[in-house]
């Protein structure tokens, strides 16, 4: 990292450690901020996006049929960035069948962030979002992933930086702050996080946010992550969303290169503007792209009762098929266990759901068997309608 590279110090300044290295200590937020009539506008459509969603969402017989989707589609694409190579499909096979997953650390890792992800939201009932609840959010995050380095739930107490794959400290394209300043930081953030004099409009404060938690990167491990967790659960915890129905992985890894440029970019040229404009367009269009896809699903469950609807069915063959909107695979053993029932009222739902055209067999084999609902997976992942270059 050389001090050259980081002009500005509106976002922080560049500082020479004791041991020769240099590092970047951000500034407390918030930053004074330009609105341009660029950003204004972004900011007027994103927040109408948001409320269309959150309108939208409240129409909705059953909220989880795109809660629990959206959840996992999060995780799978926030893991990708970060270099997972488990797909939705690979997440709910495993869901569906843990015993059945070979070589399953990359899928273990994505289902944790599921778990780091619901339990915040439901600690957020009882709690303050605050470092403790942050700390606790990655302990689940992190538990058993990547061994003893990653300090499951413990912000680091070493130095660590953000490089190409074998860069040194002296080599790095940027060095977060030394465990002492990261501390100071972190308070400073904390407070932030609780402000209530604020009057920064809250998407723009949630960019914000998102960019001075990753200029801090508390933890040896799982920063990205737990900062694109924050966004969500900031989402529902200031009621810009009644459930956590917006994510903005899939954005971000569509675009990833200019993500981390525009982040870098806040630290080194004091790009926050530049940088609130992209936060925003990922907001707008993810918000469009969910409640697309909650027509989608909604559209398709009732294509798939209306089929059902002359038919001589199992009891539970329509609970089955909602079941298949939260996770589109299933096993004959999954079905009786859910519902109760015998192997043979399992094995009938599932033959009803065959013979229109809903579940299929995907393993070929005669025992231990397992079926995939191609068109609900297709509508959880279908990718969105906006695919415009980001910059």
């Amino acid at each position: 990292m050389r001090p050259e590279d980081f002009p500005s110090n509106r976002a922080g300044q560049v500082i020479k450690t004791r041991t020769s290295y240099w590092a970047f200590i951000p500034n407390p937020l918030p930053p004074e901020l330009v609105y341009d009539t660029a950003l204004v506008r972004l900011l007027g459509e994103a927040e109408r996006a948001i409320g269309e969603l959150a309108g939208a969402s409240r129409l909705l017989p059953d909220p989880h049929l795109l809660i629990a989707p959206a959840v996992r589609r999060e995780a799978v694409l926030s893991s990708k960035i970060e270099g997972t190579h488990s797909g939705l499909d690979d997440l709910y096979f495993f869901e569906a069948a843990p015993d059945e997953v070979q070589d399953s650390a990359d899928v273990r890792e994505v289902s944790h962030y599921v778990t780091a992800l619901e339990y915040g939201l439901a600690r957020l009932d009882e709690f303050p979002l605050s470092l403790r609840l942050i700390r606790e959010i990655h302990e689940r995050l992190m538990r058993n992933v990547r061994g003893d380095a990653a300090r499951a739930g413990e912000f680091r107490t070493t130095q660590n930086w953000i490089g190409p794959p074998g860069a040194t400290l002296l080599e790095a394209t940027f060095v977060p702050p030394p465990v002492p300043d990261m501390e100071a930081a972190l308070d400073a953030f904390e407070k932030y996080l609780h402000a209530e004099n604020d009057q920064t409009p809250p998407l723009i404060r949630l960019a914000c946010i998102h960019s001075q938690f990753e200029m801090i990167h508390p933890f040896a491990d799982g920063n990205g992550r737990v900062g694109r967790l924050l966004i969500v659960l900031l989402l529902v915890h200031w009621g810009l969303l009644p459930a956590p129905l917006l994510y903005l992985s899939a954005f971000f890894e569509r675009h990833r290169d200019a993500y981390y440029r525009h982040l870098l970019a806040v630290s080194s040229e004091g790009a926050w503007e530049s940088w609130v404009v992209f936060f925003l367009r990922g907001v707008r269009e993810q918000a469009q792209d969910a409640a697309l896809t909650a027509t989608r699903l909604l559209d398709l469950q009732q294509d798939y009762r209306q089929r059902l609807a002359a038919k001589r069915l199992s009891k539970i063959t329509l609970p089955l098929l909602d079941a298949l909107f939260l996770n589109p695979f299933t096993t004959a053993p999954r079905v009786r266990d859910r519902f109760q029932v015998n192997f043979r009222t399992a094995q009938g739902a599932i033959d009803d759901l065959v013979d229109i055209g809903v579940l299929r067999e995907i393993t070929g084999q005669r025992r231990n068997r397992a079926w995939l609902a191609d068109g609900i997976l297709a509508a959880i992942s279908g990718q969105p309608e906006t695919q415009r270059e980001a910059t």
